[in-house]
Parts: C-alpha cells; sequence; structure tokens
C-alpha cells in the first residue's frame, strides 16, 4: 500500500504538491489508493503536515494532481477536504448533479492529457438536494433543464419502486438515483470524448465511480463500477 510520505515528501518531512515526474510514475491502483488513505485521515481527525504556503509556490507555474473528481456542487462535500489533500494533489470540477457538459468534458481531457491525471473519480453524494429536485420535477428557470439531465438516472430507479413512495421524502430512492447517476456519468465519459475513450483502451486512466455517505464521512464503494 502507498503511502503519501513516500510519494510527495521531499525531505523536510512535510508532503509536497506532486511533481510530474510523481505522477507519471504513479500506477492508477496507486494513485486511487491515496485518497482512501486522506479518507482514513479526515475520519479519525488527523492532518498530514503540509505548508500551504510552500505548496501555492510548488503549483504557480503548473499542478499535476494524480485523481481528477467530478462531484456534485454541495457545499458540505468538498473532495479536498474529505479526502484529506492539499494543493496540487487533486483536480476538483464540480457541478450540481455532476451531469457531463461540453466544457466538463474538455476539463477532464485536460486533466488527464495535459496534466497526467491517472483517474477520474465521479463521486456522488447522499441526501443531494439536486437529486432530490429531479425526483420532485422541480421546474424553476435553468435549473429545470439541469434536473431533467438526472431524471434518466432517477426514472429507472423508480420502476422498482412504489410511484407514491418516489418523492425527495424517501432517502432510499434519492440515494439509489444518485448511485444510478454517477454509474451512468462514469459510463458516459470515454463514450463521450474521444481523448479519454483513447485513454482508457489504453490503460493510460481509469475511470471509476464513489459515493460519499454525508452521515458518516466516508468514502463508501469507492471505487465501484458495472
Amino acid at each position: 500500500m502507498p503511502c503519501v510520505d513516500t510519494l510527495a515528501i521531499n525531505g523536510d518531512g512535510e508532503v509536497h504538491a506532486h511533481t510530474e515526474e510523481i505522477t507519471e510514475a504513479l500506477p492508477p491502483a496507486d494513485a486511487l489508493e491515496i485518497q482512501f488513505e486522506g479518507n482514513e485521515r479526515f475520519n479519525a481527525n488527523l492532518k498530514a503536515n503540509r505548508n500551504r504556503l510552500q505548496q501555492e509556490n510548488e503549483t504557480r507555474d503548473g499542478s499535476f494532481p494524480s485523481p481528477t473528481f467530478h462531484s456534485c456542487i454541495g457545499s458540505g462535500t468538498s473532495t479536498e477536504q474529505f479526502f484529506e489533500q492539499g494543493l496540487g494533489e487533486l483536480f476538483s470540477g464540480r457541478i450540481a448533479g455532476i451531469y457531463l457538459s461540453e466544457d466538463i468534458r474538455g476539463s477532464l481531457g485536460f486533466a488527464s492529457r495535459i496534466a497526467g491525471a491517472k483517474h477520474i473519480v465521479l463521486l456522488g453524494h447522499s441526501r443531494c438536494d439536486a437529486i432530490k429536485g429531479a425526483c420532485d420535477n422541480v421546474e424553476l428557470g435553468h435549473l429545470a433543464g439541469m434536473l431533467r439531465k438526472i431524471a434518466p438516472a432517477v426514472d429507472s430507479v423508480v420502476g422498482s419502486i412504489d410511484a407514491a413512495l418516489c418523492t425527495s421524502d424517501n432517502e432510499k430512492l434519492d440515494d439509489a438515483a444518485a448511485t444510478e447517476n454517477e454509474w451512468r456519468r462514469a459510463k458516459a465519459i470515454p463514450e463521450r470524448s474521444g481523448v479519454l475513450q483513447e485513454m482508457k483502451a489504453a490503460g493510460e486512466i481509469e475511470v471509476v465511480g464513489g459515493f460519499y455517505e454525508v452521515t458518516n464521512g466516508l468514502g463508501e464503494g469507492l471505487p465501484w463500477s458495472r
């Protein structure tokens, strides 16, 4: 099992931002294991020894994180926080409902092809307000259009649930729809991006899904795939 200290330490006891050489040499499985270790520290209320100003200096001219997270905009679901990572240690793209716009796909391509990230993680979370809005068929300006992009995941889940229970008050439905939504996005990423499709076929990146449980701080089921 890799240790963050052995991957990004520089002889002074402090964790440093990942260099291009470190990220390039890091196998995809080890890149994701670092996030598991960070989540363990978060839940134990521990922090790696980081000099934030030093990391800021190290990332001024570019950064080379090993993972890229595409997650929800929720204020209580910051990937940097609950995976206990510092500056230059992960890419993070966030949008309500984590749907895949053209700009998001371009950003993921940049992180992978140009900066060398080894993982794309689609990370949903429990008690997601965007998912609840989709379950309730909320209609409100541009929000309605965004929620319609989540609706297919909700529809695929409600087929096995009593229609009377299909509201945002049903947390089981909400979380099942969130998981289905993340899986669909993870599957769609390489299908909708020629660059990422080539990298995935060559084994240069992995695209996985995960789920963050807000009630206990655990990145459960990370990674999962179908």
